[in-house]
């Protein structure tokens, strides 16, 4: 890649207090890009947000009516940033999470052709402000998330993360609350190089915004983690549960028996049933993971012609401008 054109885009809401602290550690230039651009998305901010940004020298900021979420505002960013000509875009926090001095190992294994999707892997272990039940369920989505993506990313809710221009077109977030994991499933399963580069963190500005209470964490990240199961592996998921129940039924089928040949069946009727639920409602899951993975594929298939699309837009794009400052040239030699 020769010279490519780096945009570091910031989700906002409500951060004009931290943004100038975060804004004031970005570099304006990072070896091997030609030039760097900041994007600010503002998602329906009640507060100054916008115009701290403006007054500290973003070029771009994007601002949402009302507040969608950070997964919206974050493909909001991707899709400006891909509009404004951008072959690399960074994302990070406004609340001075990740150490911005770290952007440059971020972009280098794409610079140098080593990687499409670089996510950043903080010292989870070492953070103090981090509970250790924050810390084991952070492990653990990075688990489930290597097992759904085939990739080794080592801090899968990790929002420090590079990734090139086509990676940008590629990607779709259907969950509201965040956009990490899905990303990197979504990109592992498009074979789309994925690696991890250890970064640094600053303390913190202000509590986090996703982690309302320790419980609304616990609850957030275990449905995130079905979710992600039934998503992108519905047969394992769906095979799982199946099994499971077949297993009971099959039990209470056995058990019956047992009293049966002892000459007590009479009286243990309820395992018939129970075994005859059991085993039709494995039966029933096992065919809807069968279901749910060809619902899987058909997605897979319109995730491509979506990308497809997009690419096409873009590269007619240039036309359209072409033809519209043509347009108004031609009517005044005409008048």
């Amino acid at each position: 890649m020769n010279a490519p054109k780096l945009i570091i885009q910031i989700p906002c809401f409500n951060e004009a207090e931290s943004l100038p602290v975060t804004l004031a550690a970005l570099p304006r230039s990072v070896p091997g890009c030609d030039c760097v651009e900041w994007l600010v998305i503002d998602d329906g901010s009640r507060d100054e947000t916008a115009a701290v940004a403006r007054q500290h020298g973003v070029q771009h900021v994007i601002r949402h009516a009302s507040n969608r979420g950070l997964a919206a505002a974050f493909m909001t960013g991707l899709d400006a940033a891909v509009a404004l000509g951008a072959d690399i875009i960074v994302n990070t926090d406004a609340d001075n999470q990740y150490d911005a001095r770290d952007i440059e190992a971020l972009v280098r294994p794409i610079i140098e052709d080593r990687a499409e999707f670089v996510i950043g892997a903080r010292p989870i272990e070492s953070t103090l402000h981090f509970s250790w039940l924050k810390r084991r369920l952070q492990a653990m989505g990075s688990q489930v998330v290597r097992m759904a993506s085939n990739t080794s990313v080592a801090d899968a809710p990790s929002g420090f993360r590079a990734m090139t221009r086509d990676v940008a077109l590629r990607l779709n977030v259907f969950n509201s609350y965040t956009y990490t994991l899905e990303t990197i499933i979504q990109a592992g399963r498009s074979n789309i190089r994925v690696v991890s580069v250890p970064v640094r963190t600053n303390p913190d500005l202000r509590p986090s915004r996703l982690v309302k209470s320790m419980g609304n964490y616990v609850f957030r990240s275990i449905t995130t983690i079905v979710r992600i199961f039934a998503t992108y592996k519905p047969m394992m998921f769906f095979w799982l549960l199946g099994g499971l129940f077949t297993l009971a039924g099959v039990a209470a089928g056995i058990r019956f028996i047992v009293y049966l040949a002892s000459g007590a069946g009479s009286g243990h009727v309820q395992s018939v049933i129970f075994a005859a639920t059991s085993v039709t409602l494995g039966f029933l899951l096992f065919m809807l993971g069968f279901l749910a993975d060809l619902m899987a594929t058909n997605r897979r298939l319109l995730e491509r012609v979506e990308w497809r699309i997009r690419r096409l837009e873009l590269l007619q794009q240039p036309a359209r401008d072409r033809h519209d400052k043509q347009a108004p040239e031609a009517n005044n030699r005409t008048t």
